[in-house]
């Protein structure tokens, strides 16, 4: 009978403290703002990894103190919009807390260094775009990896708002850009289903001056069998430094 009384207790206890500890959150969450929860730069990454924890343990744990954990969301969220207006009156700072945005693609091509500094690999890339509706990689004349982590676009200007389509012209769809190569591997089964081989893919790469797929960071071919190359070297190619 004792125990069952213990259970109780425990159990509603567990339930005032969601009751109370939750309107808390929510309230301290809409004080923090809708970029701590929209964009989740670094800091309020933490800061939301931090409430988390702390919420976790008072819920779950009886033994918890629950004003300690009360003060500890108030006191976050309190340091959480300090730092912020610290960080749009202080440039410098805000520079030193956060990640910078990276270029990724220039001019339709891969920028392996960017790529690996980030530790993204080029399938993160392009599933990106394609939830941006971007199915070949030479469509892009610019991409951004943010500092949240998203990727921001810039579509060379011929694949831009007005289209072959919009102005009555007929032109045969080339399908998706379909990889042919990644670093320096070749998809034998995507040639394949192109109806090519390795031998007319090596003469390709021979025609753009490739002598060995090795160079080759990324390749793609669409159904009109116009191959795109990305090489593995970047001396050719000069990307700007972005800052916030």
């Amino acid at each position: 009978m004792n125990g069952f009384f213990y259970i109780l207790k425990d159990t509603l206890l567990l339930l005032v403290r969601i009751a109370t500890i939750i309107p808390l959150l929510l309230f301290v969450a809409i004080f923090m703002g809708k970029r701590v929860i929209g964009e989740l730069p670094i800091f309020d990454f933490l800061i939301i990894l931090s409430l988390g924890s702390v919420v976790g343990a008072d819920i779950a744990d009886p033994g918890v103190h629950h004003f300690p954990t009360a003060v500890a969301i108030v006191a976050l969220g309190i340091f959480q919009r300090l730092v912020t207006q610290w960080k749009v009156s202080n440039r410098k700072i805000g520079r030193m807390i956060t990640f910078e945005p990276t270029i990724v693609i220039k001019n339709g091509e891969f920028l392996n260094q960017n790529l690996k500094k980030i530790r993204y690999s080029i399938d993160n890339v392009l599933q990106m775009l394609r939830l941006k509706d971007v199915f070949d990689v030479n469509d892009v004349e610019v991409g951004i990896i943010e500092a949240n982590g998203s990727l921001s676009v810039y579509k060379r200007a011929n694949k831009k708002t007005t289209t072959v389509e919009d102005l009555g012209i007929s032109k045969e769809n080339p399908g998706l850009a379909l990889p042919v190569i990644v670093e320096g591997k070749i998809y034998s089964d995507v040639l394949f289903d192109l109806g090519v081989d390795q031998t007319w893919l090596k003469q390709q790469l021979a025609y753009k001056g490739i002598k060995n797929k090795d160079e080759v960071f990324f390749a793609s071919a669409n159904r009109n069998l116009d191959l795109h190359v990305s090489l593995k070297s970047e001396s050719l190619h000069t990307s700007p430094k972005l800052y916030h």
